[in-house]
């Protein structure tokens, strides 16, 4: 049979296109105090390149969050209470808004149009529609100190977490007002939904455990011991587990979410705070804060599998 070339031009357009359809999802790990987003290759575990492509974006960076279609990057700069919007395939900054004062966790809407800032010393949470870049409304907490914001699958609700007065506002997301106030026992911070949204976990930093609370009465179910000053939050696709980082001692909690248990702790680096899975569930990429790297956990075998050196006091991860 006859090779032409016009053979050898589909099969390489053929390549290319699967090669990019089967591309490993990208990591984006926020360095705090370099100013820079590491991405990591998660079929290699190795950092390819640093972002922005020249320089940095602030002085102190902290969330990061990613859009559906993966196109854009959103970070926190604290230093200059903003988040800037980057353009993932050119490396640069397209445009940044200010949000209000000492910004830290991010989370966008399900339906992607919407970006939740808590703002620590405002009390407050900003809204930014994600398709003029514009700042829609920023809205009073009930609380004091509003660390990690995060919406409810079905988008309805937005959990905010208040570090100094140890409870959470519970806003509905179409008014952007909070409706109500939730006790929690210590130092709340991370915050994780099950897929079905109808209970979510909340990790208490000075109570070292993780409170279950349920959605629409809003009450909490159970309390689970876990590690020294737990923090971190990550449900897994299935909803089967709950991952929740320990930052006094260098290590991941594994709950099984049926019997509400800790069932394995697996060693991290140092200060582990925020997480992200791979879309598939099968690995956990955790920033290590004092170690100036990743951890990255196999979630089947639930064993450390690897460390990432990345840039200075790594604050989460976020995988596309």
């Amino acid at each position: 049979m006859k090779f032409s070339p016009s053979h050898a031009i589909l099969t390489g357009v053929f390549s290319l296109f699967f090669h990019q359809a089967i591309a490993a999802p990208l990591a984006y790990v926020p360095n705090e105090k370099d100013g820079t987003i590491s991405v990591i290759d998660t079929s290699t575990d190795k950092v390819t390149h640093v972002l922005p492509k020249a320089g940095s974006l602030g002085k102190r960076i902290q969330a990061a969050a990613l859009d559906a279609s993966g196109q854009h990057l959103y970070v926190v700069v604290r230093d200059d209470n903003a988040v800037a919007k980057l353009d993932l395939a050119t490396g640069k900054e397209l445009s940044r808004v200010f949000i209000g004062d000492e910004p830290e966790g991010i989370n966008i809407s399900p339906d992607g149009k919407t970006l939740a800032a808590c703002l620590e010393e405002d009390y407050a949470v900003s809204f930014l529609d994600l398709t003029t870049f514009k700042l829609k409304q920023t809205s009073k907490t009930q609380g004091k100190n509003p660390e990690h914001c995060v919406y409810s699958p079905d988008g309805k609700w937005l959990i905010a977490s208040n570090e100094k007065s140890g409870d959470l506002d519970v806003f509905d997301a179409t008014k952007m007002q909070s409706v109500r106030l939730i006790k929690g026992s210590k130092h709340p911070r991370g915050v994780g939904f099950l897929p079905s949204g109808k209970v979510f976990y909340v990790a208490n930093e000075a109570g070292n455990q993780v409170e279950v609370i349920s959605v629409g009465d809003w009450k909490v179910l159970e309390r689970i011991k876990v590690g020294v000053r737990s923090n971190g939050v990550v449900v897994s696709p299935d909803g089967a587990r709950v991952y929740v980082s320990n930052g006094g001692e260098a290590s991941v909690s594994i709950i099984d979410t049926k019997s509400n248990k800790v069932i394995k702790t697996v060693k991290v680096g140092e200060r582990p705070w925020n997480m992200a899975l791979t879309p598939d569930g099968k690995k956990l990429y955790v920033a290590n804060g004092r170690s100036n790297s990743i951890s990255v956990i196999d979630t089947v075998k639930l064993e450390h599998h690897a460390d990432i050196s990345v840039g200075s006091f790594p604050w989460g991860v976020v995988i596309h």
